[in-house]
């Protein structure tokens, strides 16, 4: 690639690209809308409920620590 080259793409990247200040500052703090929308979702969803997939994947893992004991440290492992 040629000097030529570099400079024609290093002029065509300032162009495209606009310069970045050197220390961004959001228009408006975010955090009062993230615990708005956080009380919301809560409020509207109950805290905790189990529904059946829960109890199948409880029931597998429960098998498989009755039916292979030697994995009972590994399945702890991993939770």
């Amino acid at each position: 690639m040629s000097t030529h080259d570099e400079e024609r793409i290093k002029d065509l990247l300032q162009q495209a690209l606009p310069p970045v200040d050197a220390e961004p500052v959001p228009e408006r703090d975010l955090w009062p809308a993230v615990f708005r929308r956080l009380n919301t979702q809560a409020v509207a969803q109950p805290r905790s409920r189990w529904v059946w997939f829960d109890w199948a994947l409880a029931a597998g893992l429960a098998l498989v620590a009755v039916a292979f004991p030697a994995s009972i440290p590994l399945l702890l492992y991993y939770l």
